[in-house]
């Protein structure tokens, strides 16, 4: 049996570990060549030394002795610095786990393409921010990139990728987050404990705060829009507070396809390790008896003005996404602190949108360009409400 030579960029995050855990239930399977943190070097080094990677890196220099400490007389490698990420995306490989939050990603997640072999995307903002520039470095390097995002996942397990003009309409679930049924007003009080406590789903703070403000569903649009062949139109949002239909592929004869799960994220992570094959997960089973019912309805652009404003920038393209995506990270990041309320969210990212309006970029230096700008906006509008 051959083993599946991988990278990890980003081994201590949530997708991170749980792409750990399976790798670690089947080690005879897999061999773990780099593994990439930002700062957690005691988990980083923990998971090196567990998986007898040959490589660790951590993205601040400045933990950069005490991973070399830490690996000290194992074998492995250290490493530090954001080109030395790059450089651990670079190594050849069957396999990359692309799961670094935020921009901090998009240059690895590129370095991983343009090796070839095959991407697990995680990160959100390389297709957000730099669609057109991440695709068609794929395409150039002939690099198969497999989704894993559960949304995007399912899609791509009820997709007939030999016959998309058959297909009609993509619907993305979601599970409208902890304020799905919260009225307008009672929003303004939320605080971020609230935020980040989703129903759910087990995700980092960011993520959270996103699903709450239901920003992530339409991140998810965009990134759909990039990972499959159909039109802006024929994308759609349908709230599903189960989380159990995970998304689902409408065709022209009226059958709709839905990949169903349990909601927990090692179920996609799987497919996309195992891919074209499947393999076993610890995750619970099913048991749509126990469950009941399955709730859908329609979402509410009105109390979640993110979604409407991804939809919007979704649709002109250009450089709308990556602004968008920038704005909201900023102005999250504001929230959490306790910076600004909860509904100052979208009203900064919609402010930022309104006063800066670039060329569509053409290469990831562009991407990276606009969104310094974006952010640097959007940071003087946080000041704003402070004030």
């Amino acid at each position: 049996m051959t083993t599946k030579k991988l990278t990890i960029l980003g081994a201590t995050g949530s997708i991170g570990r749980s792409t750990l855990d399976l790798v670690e239930r089947e080690p005879e399977k897999f061999e773990v060549v780099a593994l990439t943190a930002n700062s957690d070097v005691e988990r980083l080094a923990a998971a090196a030394i567990r998986t007898n990677a040959r490589l660790a890196v951590v993205a601040d220099p400045d933990c950069y002795a005490g991973l070399r400490d830490a690996l000290a007389g194992t074998g492995i490698e250290a490493a530090a610095g954001p080109d030395a990420v790059c450089e651990a995306a670079r190594r050849e490989v069957d396999w990359v786990m692309a799961a670094i939050v935020g921009t901090a990603g998009l240059k690895p997640v590129m370095a991983a393409l343009e090796a070839g072999g095959t991407v697990a995307l995680a990160n959100k903002e390389a297709l957000v921010s730099a669609g057109d520039v991440m695709t068609a470095a794929a395409r150039a390097h002939g690099t198969t990139l497999l989704p894993v995002d559960s949304e995007h996942n399912a899609v791509f397990q009820c997709l007939d990728r030999t016959a998309p003009e058959r297909v009609r309409r993509i619907i993305l679930t979601a599970s409208g987050g902890p304020f799905r049924a919260t009225p307008l007003e009672a929003m303004r009080a939320i605080t971020p404990a609230q935020a980040v406590a989703h129903p759910n789903w087990s995700m980092g703070a960011k993520i959270s705060v996103d699903s709450a403000t239901m920003m992530n569903k339409g991140l998810e649009l965009i990134e759909a829009f990039h990972l499959f062949p159909v039109a802006v139109r024929q994308l759609d949002v349908l709230v599903h507070k189960q989380s159990v239909v995970h998304s689902m592929v409408e065709y022209v004869d009226g059958s709709v396809l839905a990949q169903l799960g349990s909601p927990d994220m090692r179920t996609p992570i799987a497919y996309a390790l195992a891919w074209p094959d499947r393999m076993e997960t610890p995750c619970a089973p099913l048991d749509l008896a126990a469950i009941g019912r399955l709730d859908f309805e329609a979402p509410d652009y009105v109390r979640f003005p993110a979604l409407a404003l991804a939809k919007s920038a979704l649709e002109a393209g250009g450089a709308r996404p990556a602004i968008l995506n920038a704005a909201n990270e900023v102005a999250v990041a504001a929230f959490l602190s306790g910076t600004i309320p909860f509904l100052e969210i979208a009203a900064i990212t919609a402010d930022t949108l309104e006063r800066y309006d670039p060329a569509a970029p053409e290469t990831l230096d562009a991407v990276l360009a606009i969104d310094l700008e974006a952010r640097r906006i959007a940071g003087e509008r946080v000041k704003d409400c402070v004030h």
